[in-house]
């Protein structure tokens, strides 16, 4: 656990030393694999197709606010649409203006929520999401969730009738039409939009509970109810689930959340200390639980100065020239040889 611990306060450390890097290099990988996935799924604008262009737009994302990436989807989303036909484009503009809308108004800092909730629609792992958002946000954050499921379904119910679309004028009607009775009436839609929902509150309110390993009971809690509205849901309304794709989805939930834990939230409750204490209105009663973290590591300088080391005459023989600690001082008296007759 301590090494753990270690890894986590480094990569911490990391972010928080070069942010300045670090952050535009993880918005350039989303807003690349964002195009990647808008052109894989839709593709209806050959021009867009190019890698050139999907690494140019990621490049700008980079170094814009993070609401560009949203704003780069959803332009280059309505170009392949428009590309298929225009007025299916015109239904899927009035869709991103409400979804825009909505978002501005209730939760203007969300903007990654919907980029990247049909994103893991598309990688088949959705359920991620309100768990987290339940974690990390607040109750609107059921807005954006829902919100990015619109969009994924919107673009989804597109490319199921790509085929029907014939671009004539006297069918103009019979596609709109078609389009928004397959979008309204999209029973998987309904469900999952009512499950995320809830989930995202459910999961919000248990963790902000006074009790010990409230995160973890909170996204257990969000993926058991998610994985039953979802399964009722869909024997009453007859979607059409995958049962095991929506069980392996809550388990991916619930290890995402973990890990999430273990970086925004990870604390040690058998060190938790309860201290009382009164002002002139109040009693306080407060309940402290410290978070789990490693001292950083001592470190200790010895500076080593040559000029004041000492040798004696046990550790080295003496050079050549060099004179000994011990010498006869009787021969520094002696007279010298002649001296004594000049005299």
């Amino acid at each position: 656990m301590t090494k753990l611990l270690e890894i986590r306060d480094n990569i911490k450390l990391f972010f928080t030393k070069y942010d300045v890097f670090a952050i535009p290099v993880v918005k350039f990988l989303l807003a690349f694999i964002m195009m990647l996935m808008i052109n894989g799924k839709l593709g209806y604008m050959s021009k867009l197709n190019n890698i050139g262009i999907v690494l140019i737009v990621a490049l700008a994302a980079s170094f814009l606010p993070t609401g560009a990436i949203l704003l780069f989807g959803a332009v280059v989303s309505m170009a392949h649409v428009f590309a298929l036909s225009p007025e299916i484009a015109i239904i899927i503009a009035v869709i991103y203006m409400l979804v825009y809308l909505i978002y501005l108004r209730f939760t203007p800092s969300e903007s990654l929520c919907i980029v990247i909730t049909p994103m893991l629609f598309v990688l088949k792992i959705p359920y991620v999401i309100p768990v987290v958002m339940g974690l990390i946000g607040g109750p609107a954050s059921a807005l954006s969730v829902v919100c990015g499921v619109i969009v994924y379904f919107s673009l989804n119910t597109v490319t199921t009738n790509a085929a029907n679309v014939s671009g004539n004028i006297s069918d103009l009607m019979g596609e709109i039409r078609l389009i928004i009775d397959s979008l309204l009436g999209n029973k998987q839609m309904l469900v999952l939009i009512l499950a995320f929902a809830i989930t995202t509150i459910v999961v919000y309110v248990i963790r902000r509970l006074p009790i010990e390993h409230c995160w973890t009971i909170a996204m257990l809690s969000g993926a058991a109810l998610c994985l039953i509205i979802v399964l009722v849901g869909g024997v009453v309304k007859s979607a059409g689930f995958n049962i095991f794709g929506v069980f392996i989805g809550c388990i991916l939930a619930v290890g995402a959340g973990k890990v999430l834990e273990f970086f925004k939230f990870c604390v040690d409750y058998t060190r938790t200390e309860r201290v009382q204490f009164e002002d002139d209105e109040y009693y306080y009663y407060v309940k402290a639980v410290p978070k789990m973290s490693v001292a950083a590591p001592e470190r200790r300088v010895k500076n080593i100065n040559r000029s004041h080391k000492t040798h004696t005459s046990a550790s080295r023989e003496p050079l050549a020239g060099e004179f000994t600690e011990e010498f006869d001082t009787d021969y520094l008296t002696a007279p010298i040889p002649g001296e004594e007759k000049k005299k």
